[in-house]
C-alpha cells in the first residue's frame, strides 16, 4: 500500500482554495485568449450581417474593431480613436472602464500562475496531488453557472452583468453619437462567453486527466 494514499484526502480547505485559484488563473487566461482571437470576430462579420447592419465595408469594421482591440491591451499606451468612427465622451470613458477590467486579468493569470507553479512544485515534493480533483471540481463550478445562465436567458445574464461591473451607465451607448456599437452586437458577446466558457471546462478536464493519470500509476506501484 502507498503510504501517500492516506494524505489525498481530496477536499480539505486548502485544496479548495487552490481550486479557487485555477478557477482565477484559467478564466483569465481564458478571457485574454478569446479576446486576443480576432478571427472570431472576423468570422462573425458575416453570420451577424454587420455589413447590412452598420452600413460599414467589411475592411472598416475590421480596422475599428482592432483598434478597440489594440486599446485594451495592457501594452497599449495613449487614448482611444476609432480610424473612421464618432466617440462620445461617454462612450470613450466606458472603453476606459472596460480596457481596466481587461488588464486586471492579465494582472490576475499572472499572479495565479506563479502562485500555482510555486505551490505545484511544493506539492511535488511532498508528493501530494490531492489537490488535482478538487481543483478540477473546483473550477467546473463557475462556467457551469454561468453556461446554464447564458443558455437560459442570456440577455438578462449580460445585462446583470453590466450592472454589477460598472457603476454608472456609460454602458447605454447611443448608436448616433457611438456607432461602434452596431459593429458590438449582444450575439457576438454570446459567442465569446461560451468560448471563455468551453476553454475554462478544458483547463477542468486537464486537471481530472493529470490526476486520472496519477493515480493510475500509483495503484499500479501499490500492486
Amino acid at each position: 500500500m502507498n503510504i501517500n494514499n492516506k494524505k489525498n484526502v481530496p477536499f480539505k480547505l486548502t485544496n479548495i482554495l487552490i481550486g479557487i485559484l485555477f478557477t482565477l488563473f484559467f478564466i483569465s487566461l481564458s478571457v485574454i485568449i478569446i479576446l486576443n482571437t480576432r478571427s472570431l470576430y472576423y468570422n462573425s462579420i458575416d453570420r451577424l450581417e454587420l455589413e447590412q447592419y452598420s452600413g460599414l465595408e467589411r475592411e472598416t469594421i475590421i480596422e475599428n474593431y482592432d483598434a478597440l482591440i489594440d486599446y485594451c491591451s495592457p501594452f497599449y499606451q495613449g487614448e482611444l480613436k476609432f480610424p473612421s468612427l464618432a466617440s462620445s465622451e461617454s462612450g470613450t470613458s466606458h472603453f476606459a472602464e472596460t480596457k481596466v477590467i481587461f488588464v486586471s486579468f492579465y494582472y490576475i493569470a499572472a499572479i495565479a500562475g506563479v502562485l500555482l507553479l510555486f505551490i505545484i512544485l511544493y506539492k511535488k515534493k511532498r508528493h501530494d496531488t490531492s489537490y488535482l480533483r478538487t481543483s478540477a471540481i473546483t473550477v467546473i463550478v463557475l462556467p457551469s453557472i454561468i453556461g446554464i445562465a447564458t443558455a437560459l436567458n442570456f440577455e438578462k445574464t449580460f445585462l446583470l452583468f453590466h450592472k454589477l461591473v460598472f457603476r454608472n451607465d456609460d454602458w447605454l451607448f447611443d448608436p448616433t453619437t457611438d456607432p461602434i456599437i452596431n459593429l458590438l452586437p449582444e450575439e457576438f458577446f454570446m459567442y465569446c462567453a461560451i468560448g471563455i466558457v468551453s476553454l475554462v471546462l478544458v483547463g477542468s478536464i486537464i486537471l481530472f486527466l493529470i490526476d486520472y493519470f496519477i493515480r493510475r500509476k500509483q495503484s499500479k506501484n501499490c500492486i
